[in-house]
């Protein structure tokens, strides 16, 4: 079950950004479609389509013309939008949003396709027209270059930078979403202590090829811990890196018993962090675009704005949500499995201190960093407060170093949406009592 449980999610996860995978089953249905329109046509005798033998040859010629060179240059468009992508923004946006874009995807699988249709309706064509096919690869055709043309559009617009940044903060959300599915209660509810686990009596290391944690079956660890008795915790935190021989679980009272390979089967490495369960990630690549582009060789800082933009909506949902503890409970409320994950300081540190520390001289990273904090000071509860609290104290504090004029150091301390040139409203947070 647990093989099954980490299988699924790799197969899963390899599927979701494999770019040749569609391309290749649009190959294999195309052998299906080919019966269907030969069965279609021995009983019908489909004649609309009046075309002569040289005709018919010279429109398949140039659909299979079309196509081959539609699929070479976006294959070779998406190599110089890789290379840009990672030049431009960072090299972790190219696993996240390009390779995993079902456009691209499924219009490259529409060009092989029509390709091997046209290429195996030619070698039919002798003494009589396969008419039905014919009109088929003249349809296709059209559709292709249809498609093509869309394709350049929609390729412009992703590499935008605001498309990026937004897909980055959409994904981000979603994990968000799914890791802190319960909202932010005013009541504090019972929260488990370390007092309530009992001694480590066994630890298990990680066996194997080092590599990043990228998911974690929580359910299961949950279910053998509550069949054993016992408190499992998992020693490292979803993105970490993990070398051999390193402390992977913890087990403590009758958790002892559980067999290594069962936990073990519970998590899933990989070479690189991913978004499925690691909600700081989506933090990470925002952030990364943001100081990429505050370098003295981009010196783009409008972009900066756009990743704060969506930094701000990522901040705005996890504080109104109940970012629980690392302690995770039965059913029946009893300590099952102690888990870390990301609390609402890790959350405004990694969204505020690199940022203000390259940007800060900026005027415009300075207002919109402001205007962040002041809206969501404004619009979370009162527990979210302190962190923020703190950081317009830095922000302040490195602005006072950075700007000698006075007048300077006034225009950067208005709160702005849109860094610089947006509104001029010095409302002031109103911090909880």
């Amino acid at each position: 079950m647990q093989m099954n449980w980490k299988h699924r999610n790799k197969v899963r996860s390899y599927l979701r950004s494999s770019l040749w995978i569609v391309p290749v089953l649009a190959g294999m249905a195309e052998r299906v479609f080919r019966a269907i329109v030969d069965v279609v046509e021995a009983r019908t005798g489909w004649a609309w389509f009046d075309l002569g033998i040289d005709g018919a040859k010279a429109l398949s010629n140039t659909v299979i013309t079309l196509t081959l060179s539609f699929i070479v240059f976006t294959f070779g468009s998406l190599l110089v939008a890789i290379q840009v992508a990672s030049g431009q923004y960072t090299p972790r946006v190219i696993a996240t949003t390009l390779l995993r874009d079902n456009v691209i995807r499924y219009t490259v699988a529409l060009f092989v396709f029509t390709l091997l249709f046209a290429v195996r309706a030619i070698n039919r064509i002798g003494g009589t027209v396969p008419q039905l096919s014919v009109f088929l690869i003249g349809t296709l055709g059209l559709v292709c270059l249809a498609a093509f043309l869309f394709l350049i559009d929609y390729a412009a617009r992703l590499l935008r930078p605001v498309s990026l940044a937004k897909r980055v903060g959409e994904s981000g959300l979603q994990v968000i979403k799914s890791v802190y599915p319960e909202m932010l209660s005013d009541v504090p509810s019972g929260v488990a202590t370390t007092q309530d686990a009992r001694p480590v009596e066994r630890t298990i290391l990680h066996r194997g090829t080092s590599g990043v944690v990228l998911a974690v079956d929580v359910a299961r660890l949950i279910a053998e811990a509550e069949k054993a008795n016992g408190v499992i915790e998992f020693a490292p935190q979803v993105g970490d890196f993990v070398g051999a021989d390193e402390p992977l679980f913890l087990l403590r009272g009758g958790a002892a018993t559980v067999d290594d390979e069962v936990l073990r089967a519970c998590v899933i490495f990989g070479s690189e962090r991913t978004m499925e369960q690691d909600p700081l990630f989506a933090f990470r690549i925002l952030v990364d675009i943001a100081i990429k582009a505050l370098s003295a060789a981009i010196n783009d800082p409008t972009t900066a704005v756009l990743a704060i933009d969506q930094l701000h909506r990522l901040l705005r949902s996890a504080g109104r949500r109940n970012l629980r503890t690392d302690f995770i409970l039965s059913p029946a409320g009893t300590l099952r499995v102690i888990l870390r994950t990301p609390n609402w300081d890790d959350f405004i540190h990694l969204a505020f201190a690199e940022i203000r520390f390259y940007g800060a001289s900026n005027v415009q990273i300075a207002r919109r960093l402001r205007a962040m904090i002041v809206n969501l000071a404004n619009t979370l509860p009162a527990q979210r407060h302190a962190a923020l609290r703190l950081e317009l104290e830095l922000l302040d504090r490195m602005l006072e170093k950075l700007y000698v004029l006075p007048e300077d150091l006034a225009l950067a301390r208005i709160p702005d949406p849109q860094g610089l040139g947006g509104s001029t409203d010095t409302t002031a947070p109103r911090w909880a009592a």
